[in-house]
């Protein structure tokens, strides 16, 4: 059937149409215009020593334009992989470069800030306090940054041992790691910083290298626990005297919950992702565009880590405020940590995480098993611990009150389940279903289980 719609100026009608039909895949079709049949079938009945040489061309250009020709098939298949390999550039990413001027472009110092007012010119120069440049090495970017990475240098090594010290410790050798300067504390161990900087040079800066050597020390495996003696004389561990206990990052907090409960997505690299948000987050610090109207995304873009999330500036994700990420409008090099009473109501509340209580939960239910045997498997997949019986006791008490509730209350256990995008499994008790992922969102906001210890 074919049907026709006039959507043209009112006064209009349409025309004569003609219809053909071809056994010949689409690809292979060109709808030019051609000569009738009729006229075709006069030019080939023809005797060929008859023919003009206009209509010995014209047969031949019809030949040659004709479907069933090889070349046509040829061109198909040229022109079919020329836009694939258009659309492949055009999927790739664009990365900017920089190459420096032949000629330096002169700088100078405006006269209060005013662009017209030039004053003294200024060079290019490394601050007076820190080793020159090595000789024979250009006053240039490239310079500079063999220069920072010159074994003999006495900032870079240190200053990325102590970040390391501190992201593992909670605090680093030099408590103010963001502040080298006069104004920086001095290291609570000097010789212990220039060691391990000495020692991260020799390793060809290799990173993970000394981040696995400070974790394997003693230093590091101590335990946590602390006694009232340790407490009053080294409150903060400067000594090294135990080992740290801090709460994560707030990245690594959403991404240990989406882990635990398989949802994590171990793509690598790729545009940005929009994670589960409050839908007005952007209005009002948006006018226009695609900075309104904030909308998730759907499918695994719900779930990448953290790293990928899309990120606004002048309104950052709440979640992540809520535990001290930083806003990235300037740059942190230190974060702030704090506890407060709203970051257990995200994690009891926020969707993502009620939706990973979900998902846990229901591998809980797959494994195999009595109920307290997957209790422990789910306890163990989130502390990285054993239960112990008192806790069990503890956890087998309030599921069995959860799952008599929910039993009680069929609609509540549904509305439950129906947090986030992913859908609910069929094949589950509800009740159950909802009565576990009450007992997984308890075990994702443990105070253990969003520490480092």
């Amino acid at each position: 059937m074919v049907e026709l719609q006039h959507k043209a100026i009112a006064g209009h009608n349409i025309g004569r149409f003609r219809l053909s039909t071809s056994g010949q895949p689409a690809a292979l079709l060109d709808l030019k215009e051609s000569p009738s049949a009729a006229i075709l079938r006069a030019l080939i009945l023809k005797e060929p020593a008859n023919r003009t040489p206009a209509e010995r061309k014209e047969l031949a250009k019809l030949f040659l334009e004709s479907p069933e020709h090889p070349r046509q098939a040829a061109q198909a298949r040229l022109t079919a992989a020329m836009k694939a390999k258009e659309a492949a550039g055009m999927a790739g990413l664009e990365v900017m470069v920089m190459k420096e001027r032949a000629t330096p472009k002169d700088a100078f110092v405006l006269t209060r800030g005013e662009y017209d007012k030039p004053g003294a010119k200024v060079e290019r120069k490394l601050p007076a306090f820190l080793p020159p440049l090595p000789a024979g090495e250009p006053n240039n970017r490239l310079g500079f940054a063999r220069w920072l990475v010159n074994g003999q240098h006495p900032l870079t090594g240190r200053v990325w041992v102590n970040r390391a010290w501190e992201r593992l410790f909670g605090t680093g050798l030099v408590k103010t790691s963001e502040n080298f300067g006069s104004q920086a504390e001095w290291p609570s161990h000097p010789e212990l910083l220039d060691w391990l900087a000495v020692d991260f040079v020799e390793r060809k800066w290799d990173m993970k290298g000394m981040l696995k050597f400070i974790m394997m020390s003693q230093a590091y495996r101590q335990s946590a626990r602390v006694t009232a003696d340790q407490l009053e004389k080294d409150p903060e561990n400067r000594l090294i005297s135990r080992g740290p206990r801090f709460r994560l990052s707030a990245e690594t907090i959403r991404d240990q919950a989406l882990a635990a409960s398989g949802l994590l997505i171990a793509k690598v690299g790729g545009p940005s992702v929009k994670p589960y948000m409050p839908e007005a987050v952007w209005d009002e610090t948006s006018v226009y565009g695609d900075m309104r109207n904030y909308k998730a995304d759907t499918g695994e873009g719900l779930h990448r880590r953290s790293l990928y999330t899309i990120w606004k500036r002048t309104a950052a994700p709440p979640s992540m405020l809520l535990f001290d990420s930083a806003t990235r409008e300037v740059c942190t090099v230190k974060r702030s940590r704090s506890n407060t009473p709203l970051q257990a109501l995200s994690l009891l509340n926020e969707v993502t995480y009620i939706e990973a209580a979900r998902k846990l939960a229901e591998l809980s239910l797959r494994q195999p098993g009595n109920i307290d045997q997957r209790l422990a498997w789910a306890f163990r997949r989130v502390t990285a611990r054993e239960l112990h019986a008192d806790e069990a006791k503890v956890l087998r008490t309030g599921l069995e009150q959860r799952l008599a509730k929910f039993r009680a209350d069929l609609p509540a256990a549904q509305k439950l389940l129906a947090n986030g995008r992913s859908p609910a499994p069929t094949d589950l008790d509800a009740a159950e279903l909802a009565a576990w992922s009450v007992t997984a969102n308890i075990l994702l906001n443990l105070d253990e289980t969003i520490t480092r210890e």
